[in-house]
């Protein structure tokens, strides 16, 4: 079974697919956010000083790296987010602009994002063929918990409101079947395996702690912190 968690920033997708994975045994794939990708791409540059040209070019790579990951463990992975998310985040950057904020969606539109909201419409086609052949079923987090100001997630509330939208409307319009799960981390893996048949390989205290062992190790650096 190939399924995709869902869910916006701090939603709770790298927990809970992290979780999950040691729950059932089940391999997880990821792409790494833009902020990991832009010393790559873009040495020096900080996400918020890039043009709508980069922020494509940086949406096209994240895609690309899921794509070859998903394609590399077969017809059973847990994908953590989905290649709707590159191109939701970008569509909602069209309406906000690059920087997202509360006092922006309001703002007159500039030509820079009248061309990203061409080229994200032109992009959400291709994510969105690639998801209906690519995943079985979504699990879709809602926004429960306060945004993690740790430097990576330069959004809004209403920013993240306005991607959780668009995703379950895309879900509904593809038909890609999708169950909504809530609650703490541990009501997620619960209600997760119990609903799609899923193994167990541990238990979920077990899955939860070597999750949480893992978060506490990664890497968030801002991008210009990074080599």
């Amino acid at each position: 079974m190939r399924i995709a968690i869902s869910g916006t920033y701090s939603s709770g997708k790298t927990t809970t697919s992290l979780a999950l994975s040691h729950l059932t045994g089940m391999p997880r794939t990821h792409a790494r956010s833009m902020r990991e990708i832009l010393p790559e791409v873009l040495p020096g540059r900080r996400l918020e000083e890039c043009t709508a040209v980069e922020l494509l070019e940086l949406g096209i790579v994240r895609f690309t790296e899921r794509a070859v990951h998903e394609s590399r463990v077969g017809d059973s992975f847990l994908s953590d987010g989905s290649s709707l998310h590159e191109w939701v985040y970008g569509a909602v950057r069209a309406e906000t602009g690059i920087v997202p904020s509360d006092d922006r969606w309001d703002a007159p539109r500039t030509t820079e994002q009248e061309f990203l909201e061409a080229a994200m419409r032109a992009f959400g086609g291709v994510v969105r063929r690639h998801a209906s052949l690519s995943y079985d079923v979504f699990v879709h987090l809602p926004v429960e918990f306060p945004l993690v100001e740790d430097g990576h997630r330069p959004v809004s509330e209403r920013f993240r409101e306005r991607s959780d939208t668009m995703l379950r409307t895309t879900l509904g319009a593809l038909g890609i079947p999708c169950i909504v799960v809530g609650g703490t981390l541990e009501h997620r893996l619960e209600r997760i395996v119990d609903e799609l048949g899923l193994p167990r390989a541990t238990s979920v205290v077990a899955a939860v702690e070597t999750a949480r062992a893992q978060l506490a190790a990664m890497d968030v650096r801002e991008e210009t912190a990074r080599r």
